[in-house]
């Protein structure tokens, strides 16, 4: 989710809510791989087609940088696609795989565990969507909501505040579900 929170009329409105604010110890992998620390927008460079806001990235990682010490970011997603759009051998995945493999290289200790990164042990947080074709969202949330796979959870969004299109999370809602994202890694994932 590259976040499009404060985003109207085709601008962004430059307010970071304190939650999203940067901190020394977050990251962010650039699209010319380099690190850097984070700051909002976080996909500013990566989802370029569309304008980039708020997204849910910096309230996560402000919310469990305590705990893990280092947030890194790799920043892949590209709003509007479809997951089709991400399959294997897609341009999407490739990108993200080489992305993910050249932060690794970079010694991002935790990153991606899928198949190609060789990390089974990826921890996952997916979001069960908040929008979209309502007569298909309800049957995906449905397929989101009964996986059952280890490494992976799921947190829902509905219900959370969305901007005029009826598409996208108002900046209130993205640090809101930062949060929620954060309190499932840290109550799943993170050994304490």
């Amino acid at each position: 989710m590259s976040g499009r929170g404060g985003v109207k009329n085709k601008q962004w409105d430059g307010i970071v809510p304190p939650q999203c604010r940067p901190n020394a110890a977050i990251h962010r992998f650039t699209a010319d791989l380099k690190w850097v620390p984070a700051n909002e927008p976080l996909h500013v460079d990566i989802d370029t087609k569309a304008v980039c806001g708020v997204g849910p990235g910096m309230s996560f990682a402000n919310a469990v940088k305590d705990v893990l010490g280092q947030v890194g970011f790799v920043p892949c997603a590209v709003g509007g696609t479809a997951i089709k759009e991400w399959a294997p051998e897609s341009s999407l995945y490739e990108n993200m795989i080489k992305r993910s493999k050249a932060a690794v290289v970079e010694r991002l200790e935790r990153c991606f565990g899928i198949k190609d990164l060789n990390l089974p042990e990826l921890p996952i947080i997916q979001v069960a969507i908040a929008s979209g074709h309502e007569e298909y969202m309800e049957k995906i949330r449905e397929i989101q909501k009964a996986i059952d796979v280890k490494n992976v959870v799921c947190v829902d969004a509905k219900g959370l505040e969305l901007t005029e299109d009826k598409m996208h999370l108002v900046t209130d809602a993205c640090v809101e579900l930062g949060q929620m994202l954060a309190h499932a890694y840290l109550t799943h994932f993170e050994s304490t």
